[in-house]
């Protein structure tokens, strides 16, 4: 899991995962050579990516939920129902809006805002 160090509300969440007891290495996307992971940098700053043991990558919700599904019930089960048909729809706009607004979130700052799309 990659998570975006620059951004409070990012770094707070993702000191919560070893909690979680997940399956999974933490590291802020700084740190590492997106472009080898192939992870978009542009992508990466909006949604947090998750690269698979395969190579593949995904982003935001579905980040969420692979982290999920490396846990233990009832974790992995919550992982599977975020990108259920007619879940997934309302998980996207979920994680959405709370990207939009982590500058605005415990632990978030100004420099936790999203970049301008104007």
């Amino acid at each position: 899991m990659l998570y975006d160090a620059d951004c409070g509300f990012c770094t707070k969440a993702a000191g919560f995962v070893p909690r979680l007891r997940l399956d999974i290495d933490v590291t802020a996307l700084q740190s590492v050579d997106l472009e080898a992971l192939g992870v978009s940098a542009e992508r990466a700053v909006v949604e947090m990516p998750f690269v698979h043991a395969d190579g593949s990558v995904v982003y935001g919700h579905r980040a969420i939920a692979a982290v999920l599904r490396t846990g233990r019930a009832p974790l992995r089960m919550i992982g599977r129902i975020i990108t259920l048909p007619g879940v997934d729809p309302a998980a996207r706009l979920t994680y959405g809006w709370v990207a939009r607004h982590r500058h605005q979130l415990p632990g978030g700052t100004p420099s936790c805002a999203l970049p301008s799309t104007d």
